[in-house]
């Protein structure tokens, strides 16, 4: 279990991470929709996650939705590296109804984030400009690199969903332990 935690004047945030356990999940950031993505996103990537924020949410979602980001990314890079015995390579599409998104990504030790998602406006009082955000606050602490592109779809809420989906189901993938793998680099370090 990681445990991490980050205080600043703009969040306090407690997070703990079992990145091999049952999808289980404890969200409460103040943010109802970034709640109910980082819940999909627990239980898809079958990792169990305890997250509490308290943030400046009368200033808007900015800073609590890109500080959880930072924090748990933080906590998966303490929990995967030094990669050994894993997949390291994942990919996933998930359809949400007219939407599609999939994920391509690598547990690389080298960041990096192509995010291409139509969603500009808001789902409900949430800026949906807030995702790519928290992607890349996840990805850059993580040392990730990830592709996140929507295939099709219309509604802002599945397409979002779908992408917080595929990427549960992607980094699970990459994470399957592979005892063959050794350390599956031909550099020999992640």
């Amino acid at each position: 279990m990681i445990q991490k935690s980050r205080t600043t004047k703009e969040t306090d945030i407690s997070l703990s991470l079992n990145v091999y356990g049952e999808g289980k999940s404890s969200i409460s950031t103040g943010v109802g929709f970034f709640d109910h993505m980082l819940e999909s996103f627990t239980k898809h990537s079958w990792m169990d996650i305890t997250i509490s924020c308290k943030g400046d949410t009368h200033i808007d979602d900015h800073h609590t939705v890109e500080d959880v980001g930072i924090v748990l990314g933080q906590a998966l890079r303490d929990a995967i590296y030094p990669i050994v015995k894993v997949e390291r390579f994942g990919n996933a599409s998930v359809v949400m109804d007219e939407a599609c998104v999939s994920c391509d990504l690598d547990l690389s030790n080298r960041p990096f984030l192509l995010c291409s998602l139509a969603v500009n406006g808001k789902v409900g009082q949430f800026d949906t400009e807030l995702v790519e955000e928290f992607f890349r606050a996840v990805m850059f602490g993580a040392g990730i690199s990830a592709h996140i592109v929507m295939q099709r779809g219309s509604n802002k809420h599945h397409i979002i969903e779908a992408a917080f989906k595929a990427f549960a189901v992607a980094l699970r993938r990459a994470l399957v332990q592979n005892e063959r793998a050794g350390i599956p680099s031909t550099k020999g370090v992640l």
